[in-house]
């Protein structure tokens, strides 16, 4: 069953942010057009119906081509992914090696390595899935992935704070989003208890009544990251889905995940922004997707 779609109005809206990473700037205005965006992030569940319906094979399933791995420890040219391991102490943040380890067998049924499964996580969003992985779900879906200024304008809900529900980033002391609880990478207490991914819709809604859209997994869209928002070569919106994955393109990322923390990623605001490789698949990254309303 696919998500429910939330129609939004089109309108204006004043997209990035100077106070916190380089590459959120500049604040511009952006005009977007009407459109619907799903409530939440794409499951396990709704991910494994279109495997079973489709047969597809996803980029971490995938062998890998040595001629686009040039200089790659053969051992590494394996189906597999991108697995968060926590350290057992404070270590340099300068180096994200040290938490991330490559996996052989880590998929999205397998999430941390073929011993791992996904059974008792159904209702979490899916993760392992690379960019072509996204696309090809929404065009199964008859839907398509958003851009970075309609997600952006989507989690922001008509807001113009620094959080989408505000100012503060934990409001009276409730936790409104599952980011990274304690000290990264080694110390995480839980966000309402959920280490990890937690079931979609745990945690408040915005004002559109989206949810899951700031925390627990970052998410796909069309737009190709540069270092800065390119206010000369407007970002397109929606595109047909890449035949095969191109690790030398960065789709941008948004919305943070549940690794996210104030020392290392602050970037559990509307304004964030992350550059990832078309062909890359973690633990910590999902999608949901859009539609034209016109």
């Amino acid at each position: 069953m696919l998500t429910e779609l939330v129609e939004l109005p089109g309108g204006s809206f004043r997209m990035g942010s100077t106070s916190f990473y380089p590459e959120e700037a500049p604040i511009h205005t952006v005009q977007v057009a009407a459109f619907a965006i799903e409530r939440h992030p794409v499951t396990n569940a709704q991910f494994a119906e279109f495997v079973d319906d489709t047969g597809y094979v996803t980029v971490a399933e995938r062998d890998l081509d040595p001629a686009r791995y040039l200089g790659a420890n053969p051992a590494d040219l394996v189906p597999g992914a991108l697995v968060f391991r926590p350290t057992s102490r404070p270590v340099d943040l300068r180096d994200w090696r040290q938490w991330w380890e490559w996996e052989p067998g880590a998929c999205w049924r397998h999430p941390f390595g073929p011993e791992s499964g996904i059974d008792d996580r159904r209702d979490h969003p899916v993760v392992q899935v690379a960019y072509p992985d996204a696309a090809a779900y929404a065009q199964w879906a008859g839907r398509r992935l958003p851009s970075e200024a309609e997600w952006e304008y989507a989690a922001r809900a008509g807001s113009t704070s620094t959080y989408a529900w505000g100012e503060d980033a934990v409001p009276g002391g409730e936790l409104m989003a599952n980011t990274w609880q304690g000290r990264f990478p080694f110390q995480n207490n839980g966000a309402l208890g959920w280490t990890g991914t937690s079931p979609v819709g745990t945690f408040p809604p915005n004002g559109y009544g989206l949810v899951d859209m700031i925390g627990n997994v970052w998410e796909w869209t069309t737009t190709e990251f540069f270092g800065h928002h390119r206010l000369e070569e407007p970002a397109q919106g929606c595109c047909p889905p890449p035949d095969d994955a191109d690790p030398s393109i960065n789709q941008a990322l948004k919305g943070g995940s549940h690794l996210c923390a104030p020392e290392y990623c602050h970037r559990y605001r509307p304004a964030a922004r992350s550059p990832q490789s078309q062909d890359s698949a973690t633990t910590h990254i999902g999608f949901r997707c859009a539609a034209d309303t016109a």
